[in-house]
């Protein structure tokens, strides 16, 4: 399994609820695409919120981002870390 970083822009002013729920949403239903979303972060001042995730492919995690409402406008896999 590959990590991904997505990032979503255009949620400029999201709350930490909307975040978790918004992550929540792709919970329930990330075992479908065989993907798992680690974590989350935000910025509601410039609008951009970031994803970790690890699947078998960056479609995969486009697939459940989109089903939840929120699709990504970028999505990087991370094969390397320290």
């Amino acid at each position: 399994m590959t990590k991904f970083m997505d990032v979503h822009r255009g949620m400029k002013g999201i709350t930490p609820d909307q975040l978790k729920a918004a992550h929540e949403a792709d919970l329930a239903i990330e075992g479908e695409e065989k993907v798992h979303f680690e974590r989350a972060w935000a910025d509601p001042d410039s609008g951009t919120v970031y994803c970790l995730s690890e699947g078998p492919s960056a479609d995969a995690v486009q697939r459940v981002h989109q089903r939840t409402g929120h699709p990504c406008d970028e999505i990087h896999a991370v094969p390397l870390t320290i």
